[in-house]
C-alpha cells in the first residue's frame, strides 16, 4: 500500500514537535524508602520533523511504547529517547511522562499517617546523541500573607499554592528530596489527615512564617542555588486568593 506519510513535503517548514499525547501507560518508580511504586503514567511523544517529509509515523510511537511490556522505567525512559529517534529517523525526539507520585507523611501531634499526592513529570529530549533530562514536580502548601497579619488585628488570610519545579540535576537526587526542600519553605506544608491537635499547630506554624509568592520562589531558589546536585531550574508559585478572585504568581528561572 502506499505510505503517503513518506512523500516528500514542498513547503519547506520544518515542524518543531510532530506526534501523540495523553496515552496512557502502567509505569514503576523505585522511592527514597527503598520502595516500588506502581502507577500510570500519561505519556506525550513527540519527534522533530524536517522541512522535506510531508509526516511521521503516529503508530510507531505507541508501538515502542508497548514494547516495554508491563511498565516503564526511569532507565527505559531513556532508552525509549534514542528509540523514538533512531526508529522514526528523526533529528530530535521528545517524551514526557507524567504520573501521580505517593509520600507517606506523619502529622506534627498525632503522628497519624496519610499518603500525599504529587504530580511528577519526566521530560526527557535526545539531540546530537546527547540526553536532556528534566524532573518537573507540583507542591501543593500553605502560604500566609505577611501583609494581612501585620495590618489585622487579629488573625490573617492564608491559602493552599502550588509550588511548581523543574529541575535539572548534575547528579541523582530523589524526588522525595526535591519536595521536602519545597516544603519546608512554605509557611506550612500540607497533610491528608489531620486531627484537632494537629489543625492547631499547622495554623500556628503557618502564621509564624508568613510568606508572599515572591519570598517563596526566592527562599526555594537560595536552597536549588546551594545545592551542588541542581543545575538548571524553574521555580513558580501560585497562591489561590482566599480574598481575591485571582492567583498571586511568581517565577525564578537559572539557566
Amino acid at each position: 500500500m502506499e505510505d503517503v506519510q513518506n512523500h516528500p513535503d514542498k513547503r519547506h517548514i520544518p515542524i518543531n514537535q510532530v506526534g501523540i499525547k495523553g496515552i496512557k501507560h502502567p509505569v514503576v518508580v523505585n522511592d527514597r524508602s527503598g520502595k516500588e511504586q506502581h502507577t500510570v503514567a500519561a505519556f506525550n511523544m513527540y519527534v522533530r520533523l524536517p522541512h522535506n517529509f510531508k509526516g511521521t509515523h503516529m503508530s510507531r510511537f505507541v508501538e515502542i511504547l508497548n514494547k516495554h511490556e508491563y511498565a516503564i522505567t526511569v532507565q527505559s525512559f531513556k532508552e525509549m529517547l534514542y528509540e523514538v529517534q533512531e526508529t522514526l529517523e528523526a533529528p530530535e525526539a521528545h517524551i514526557e511522562m507524567s504520573f501521580p507520585y505517593f509520600v507517606e507523611k506523619q502529622a506534627p501531634v498525632s503522628r497519624a499517617k496519610s499518603l500525599s499526592d504529587y504530580n511528577v513529570t519526566f521530560i526527557g529530549t535526545v539531540k546530537d546523541n546527547a540526553i536532556k533530562f528534566r524532573v518537573k514536580i507540583v507542591i501543593t502548601v500553605t502560604s500566609l500573607c505577611p501583609c494581612s497579619k501585620k495590618i489585622s488585628d487579629y488573625g490573617a488570610h492564608n491559602q493552599r499554592s502550588h509550588v511548581t519545579i523543574d529541575v535539572i540535576a548534575k547528579d541523582f537526587i530523589w524526588i522525595e528530596d526535591l519536595i521536602d526542600i519545597v516544603e519546608s519553605e512554605a509557611s506550612c506544608e500540607v497533610y491528608s489527615i489531620l486531627k484537632r491537635p494537629d489543625e492547631k499547630t499547622v495554623t500556628e506554624r503557618a502564621y509564624d512564617n508568613p510568606k508572599f509568592v515572591e519570598d517563596m520562589v526566592r527562599d526555594v531558589a537560595n536552597r536549588f542555588n546551594n545545592d551542588k546536585r541542581i543545575d538548571h531550574y524553574i521555580v513558580e508559585a501560585e497562591n489561590f486568593e482566599s480574598i481575591h478572585n485571582h492567583s498571586a504568581y511568581a517565577k525564578i528561572e537559572k539557566e
